[in-house]
């Protein structure tokens, strides 16, 4: 009798489960978005015969479940929970932890991306910078400085700046690499931090031959919980990061303007920070093209930054030593595209500045 009642319990209770889970999918409204790793959610799936009959709807419908399923960010963190602590793997879907530091790995060095990079430098230099001063520099990724010491496959940085350097014409390298650490990092995000990098802008600045010395006095600002782009890849409860961002009268008196929009902003959009990427507080995120106005300089002298995300936090803190700051981001506008939007006869330094991932994955700088 006890064991009959025990059947049951487990039959009715693994029936509740099943269709509850099933109905429960089937009410509630899918996600759009997905804020912890920070993408746009798979949606239904369109549907035809034609799909149906060749196995593509199917193939579709199952990655439209696995994104909408609910309860998924649970279930991710006790895959991670399992992956980490159970079984003791060292990375979880290529994501590792060192300290509280999140990081993605990198492997392996992809030589003709690096190659590709570099001459998508000198198409650049070639098109519009022939006899101008132009330079480079590379930002390391976190591997860098925590990978190969722990045990995880990284990229050979050594190759990679030897490639660069062998196949870049015409312009000079700036060395960030003995100058910068794992400190000045965030912790859950790619990124650098704004606090930490005044060393970084006084640095190119010098190397270039601005003679602007940057003042060195901001106020701080603190922004608090930061939950970078990598803390939901991590699927586990960590510590968020604190992030800061520097003003002065300077950067208060800025004016920044989105040739894409044709709208005038801020160096700081604070609305970003409660949005998808936090990160965005900086000059508002990924830009085609932006302009930062310093009318409080001296000179009229105007930096163009070839950049990637990176590029927002800093341009800021170099805007001493410029009247204008235009960055160029080349994953979302064509080279070709430039003469229409920037007038290159202007007395201008000129600074290609990207991190080795953007070097080691370059299809994507148009």
């Amino acid at each position: 009798m006890k064991n009959n009642i025990k059947n049951i319990v487990v039959i009715v209770s693994f029936i509740i489960i099943i269709w509850g889970f099933m109905f429960a999918n089937i009410l509630i409204p899918d996600n759009e978005f997905s804020f912890s790793e920070r993408r746009r959610l798979i949606t239904f799936p369109n549907y035809s015969l034609q799909k149906l009959l060749s196995g593509e709807f199917v193939d579709e419908f199952e990655k439209y479940s696995l994104d909408q399923f609910i309860f998924r960010d649970a279930f991710r963190g006790l895959k991670a929970i399992g992956k980490y602590y159970l079984f003791n793997q060292k990375d979880n879907n290529n994501m590792y932890i060192i300290n509280g530091i999140i990081e993605k790995m990198e492997y392996k060095l992809d030589e003709k991306s690096v190659v590709n990079a570099a001459e998508k430098l000198n198409e650049v230099y070639e098109k519009y910078f022939n006899g101008k001063n132009v330079y480079y520099a590379i930002i390391p990724d976190k591997s860098y400085f925590i990978a190969a010491e722990n045990g995880y496959l990284t990229i050979n940085y050594d190759r990679m700046l030897e490639l660069m350097d062998q196949n870049t014409r015409n312009m000079q390298y700036i060395d960030l690499f003995t100058v910068i650490s794992i400190e000045d990092y965030y912790k859950t995000d790619i990124h650098w931090r704004q606090e930490k990098i005044i060393k970084i802008a006084d640095l190119l600045l010098n190397e270039m031959g601005n003679d602007a010395k940057l003042s060195g006095s901001y106020i701080e600002h603190k922004l608090y919980p930061f939950y970078g782009s990598y803390y939901g890849h991590a699927a586990l409860k960590l510590q968020p990061d604190s992030m800061f961002y520097l003003t002065n009268e300077i950067i208060e008196n800025a004016v920044v303007f989105d040739h894409q929009s044709n709208t005038f902003g801020k160096v700081y959009n604070l609305e970003m920070f409660d949005g998808m990427d936090p990160y965005d507080v900086f000059l508002s995120g990924a830009k085609p093209l932006i302009t930062v106005y310093n009318e409080d300089c001296k000179n009229d002298k105007e930096l163009l930054l070839f950049r990637d995300s990176f590029g927002s936090s800093i341009a800021p803190l170099m805007l001493e030593g410029y009247s204008k700051i235009t960055l160029i981001d080349l994953r979302y506008i064509s080279t070709d595209l430039l003469g229409n939007y920037i007038d290159f006869s202007q007395d201008q330094d000129v600074l290609f500045l990207y991190n080795t991932r953007i070097l080691n994955n370059s299809s994507m700088l148009k």
